[in-house]
């Protein structure tokens, strides 16, 4: 198997520091709002990464955290009249209303920051006593970028680059621009927690090099998150990690690709910014999977209708291979599944995993009329190797018949136009048929007739 890292900006052998064992950290959440199309990136493609890994017998142990306590939350806190953990929870609920829609599996482990405060002052300490870090007069502690050389390795920057080439935050109380905030001193009536340096809070980078380490050790395999996150996030937290425990931090690091919304960067000043409730209330959940897992996890995804008529249309094909086959209790398993691991194998190349899928339901759809004694083996290997993707997870004739809330007319009453239609048939009114048929087309219902009556199911119109 071979995952490109981002460090060293070149695909290489994966080898886990404990044989058959995988230790993975993913940056969540800032629990503030509800998710958005950009976290479904990130939560569908680690979710896919970590399901191939167990399918080929890895023990994985997963951690995504949550950042509970953070600027934005205690301003939108205030604007909402709330307390914060009253915003925390319901947020997190939510969260994890948006997980289980997309058929994203709970990680293994979701430590929240406000309950990792003592490991995150421990580590800032550890820091201070090692010269990395200063307390400012203001109360705040910020980390000495300068003393880590290695910083700017894992975005392939110069410490000088960065300071012509970027706007740095302005602060009286750093000893250089480019330092950066480990604990804030609390403003009067914010939240707070007891540290040798006054009340106050933790910084976000901080957060997570002392999560990500209390979860699975000072060094660990993987770890992740979206494309945003290279600079300044990851790259703090290797100089925090590295300078406090002496070792490497992580040995591969991995990133999604971004979320564009018809070739345009989403934002919410473009008004092209979707929360995933926003997404679900109008499509299939797993439609909207599919279009996630459809790209690279490493490739930008556009976001459009078409992208989802797309998506729907090639579910579709998949399901339409299964429907009327009782599947197997074990797959046919060989070329399919050798060729399935080998595009995994290669940086979860999910595309042409789905070819493979794409191959196999063809040939399921072959043999439903050549070699039918075939077929069911056929089946139960398509729902194996589709399930590695977390898709194909329902029957055949709740997907192709369902997506009530997308259709324009219900279930009886399409029973009652293709009633209609059968009469029109009955009275050699071939016109009136052909017109019944052609209607419902236009709504994405597409009849299908056969000598034991007519059916539906629901396309893309």
């Amino acid at each position: 198997m071979h995952i490109y890292n981002t460090l060293t900006r070149r695909k290489e052998p994966f080898k886990p520091l404990v044989d058959g064992k995988v230790s993975m950290y993913v940056c969540g959440m800032t629990v503030y709002d509800y998710c958005h199309l950009g976290h479904a990136r990130v939560m569908v493609a680690f979710d896919v990464i970590t399901r191939y890994l167990r399918h080929r017998g890895y023990d994985v142990t997963y951690v995504r955290n949550i950042t509970d306590i953070d600027d934005k939350i205690l301003k939108r806190a205030e604007e909402n009249g709330e307390a914060i953990s009253a915003l925390t929870e319901r947020m997190i609920a939510a969260m994890h209303e948006d997980e289980a829609r997309l058929n994203v599996l709970p990680p293994s482990q979701e430590p929240r920051a406000t309950e990792h405060i003592g490991d995150i002052i421990r580590m800032i300490e550890t820091l201070v006593e090692k010269g990395f870090a200063y307390a400012a007069d203001n109360g705040d502690v910020y980390y000495r970028v300068r003393k880590f050389a290695d910083y700017g390795k894992l975005n392939n920057r110069q410490l000088d680059d960065m300071r012509s080439g970027a706007r740095v935050e302005v602060d009286v109380h750093k000893e250089d621009p480019l330092d950066f905030v480990l604990w804030k001193a609390a403003k009067p009536g914010e939240t707070h927690w007891h540290s040798p340096w006054g009340d106050g809070r933790p910084g976000w980078h901080i957060e997570c090099s002392a999560m990500s380490t209390c979860c699975l050790g000072d060094t660990f395999d993987i770890h992740g998150g979206g494309p945003d996150l290279t600079f300044p996030h990851h790259e703090n937290e290797i100089a925090q990690s590295e300078a406090a425990t002496g070792k490497t931090y992580v040995n591969t690091w991995m990133h999604a690709g971004a979320v564009r919304v018809n070739q345009e960067k989403m934002s919410k000043s473009l008004g092209n910014f979707f929360t995933i409730r926003d997404v679900l209330a109008e499509h299939d959940p797993e439609v909207v999977r599919y279009l996630l897992v459809a790209s690279h996890y490493r490739s930008p995804i556009n976001y459009s209708v078409d992208s989802l008529v797309e998506a729907r249309k090639s579910l579709t094909r998949l399901y339409t291979a299964l429907d009327g086959v009782e599947v197997a209790s074990e797959g046919e398993q060989g070329a399919y599944a050798e060729r399935f691991t080998a595009s995994m194998d290669d940086d979860f190349n999910t595309p042409e995993a789905l070819a493979v899928l794409f191959d196999l339901a063809r040939d399921l759809n072959r043999a439903k009329s050549d070699q039918p004694e075939a077929a069911p083996r056929l089946a139960a290997e398509l729902q194996r190797l589709a399930g590695v993707l977390g898709l194909l997870q329902q029957t055949p004739q709740a997907f192709l018949k369902g997506a009530q809330h997308s259709m324009a007319l219900g279930e009886d009453e399409i029973e009652a136009r293709i009633a209609e239609r059968q009469a029109a048939k009955a009275n050699k009114d071939f016109a009136r048929a052909d017109a019944i048929r052609d209607e419902l087309a236009a709504l994405g219902i597409v009849l299908k007739d056969s000598r034991e009556g007519t059916t539906w199911v629901i396309e893309a119109p």
